[in-house]
């Protein structure tokens, strides 16, 4: 593998979103390390990031990003529901950033995915070999393929389950809404779930990218090695006055049914992702990276609570 004169320059996508901005503040500590963070709109100044205005939907913009760089840590991608944009950019964009990287000779690429892309059908426990991708969102099927290029350039890719933490406007709002609708644990609240602190998650990409030595390519999922209920879930969530405590056992198909009747934005299909067993085993990366996680999933929620607090309340 190369060596590098210090400061070491790592590119970053994504610089700005939930995951990004805790993994550009990882990298960021580290001494000797220049961050060079593309964003369609750049961050505010900071010592040992160098802001660089790029978009994943312009091919045009991330020329010569990658240059002197020793590692790409791609984790920008468009979450919506508009396929020709997930396709523009998740697959488009994604291997333009690829053919830059390869252009300047970067050999170390960390790629976020996601454990969505193995779609509806639940699961329980399983490693990555083990189920069968399929994605049954335009976002969840772009970014299948977009893993594609970054696994042939013996890059890392990285399928989290749930992320938690301040910043987060995916799954807690969801539960907030989904407990609203269907007020009651979800078919006891057995259903086992990976899930992730950002800030943890962070870790695991900072480790990544700035390990020394070659960094064996692959696919690992990068979550908490131990899984947590949704019933604990909802609980701990509750104790911390994030959302309200439930306290009903509903079989499925009322669930099911009681969220038919009830619509808002939350799908069907994420309901199922949320309240069904969707777990898988992380321990490999941990193994990796040699990392400790912490000693329990939800371990880190009690810091994030003030901010899901006080955002829960204005949405």
């Amino acid at each position: 593998m190369q060596t590098y004169d210090r400061p070491r320059v790592i590119v970053l996508t994504g610089a700005t979103g939930f995951i990004g901005s805790a993994a550009l503040d990882a990298l960021a500590r580290r001494s000797g390390i220049l961050v060079r963070a593309l964003a369609r709109t750049p961050g505010a100044e900071r010592e040992g990031v160098q802001w660089v205005r790029a978009d994943l939907g312009d091919p045009d913009s991330l020329h010569g990003v990658c240059e002197g760089a020793a590692a790409l840590v791609s984790l920008a991608s468009y979450i919506g529901r508009d396929e020709e944009r997930c396709h523009t950019v998740n697959v488009l964009g994604g291997r333009a950033l690829l053919a830059e990287a390869a252009r300047a000779g970067v050999d170390r690429i960390v790629h976020l995915s996601t454990a969505a892309v193995y779609g509806n059908l639940p699961h329980r426990g399983v490693e990555v070999d083990e189920v069968t991708p399929d994605p049954v969102s335009a976002a969840s099927r772009t970014r299948l393929a977009a893993e594609t290029p970054v696994l042939a350039a013996g890059g890392t890719v990285l399928r989290p389950g749930l992320v938690l933490g301040a910043g987060d406007r995916w799954v807690v709002p969801a539960l907030a809404e989904l407990i609203d609708r269907v007020p009651a644990l979800w078919d006891g609240g057995r259903a086992l779930l990976s899930v992730i602190d950002v800030g943890e998650l962070a870790r695991l990409i900072d480790a990544l990218a700035t390990a020394p030595g070659p960094l064996a390519g692959g696919i690992h999922h990068a979550s908490h090695p131990a899984a947590v209920t949704s019933a604990s879930l909802m609980a701990a969530l509750a104790a911390e006055g994030i959302l309200p405590a439930v306290r009903e056992d509903w079989p499925w198909d009322r669930c099911v049914e009681q969220l038919r009747v009830r619509p808002g934005l939350v799908t069907e299909r994420q309901f199922s992702l949320l309240a069904r067993d969707y777990y898988q085993r992380a321990d490999a990366i941990w193994q990796l990276t040699g990392l400790r996680p912490t000693p329990t999933p939800l371990a880190l929620l009690p810091a994030a609570a003030p901010w899901y607090r006080a955002h829960l309340s204005r949405d």
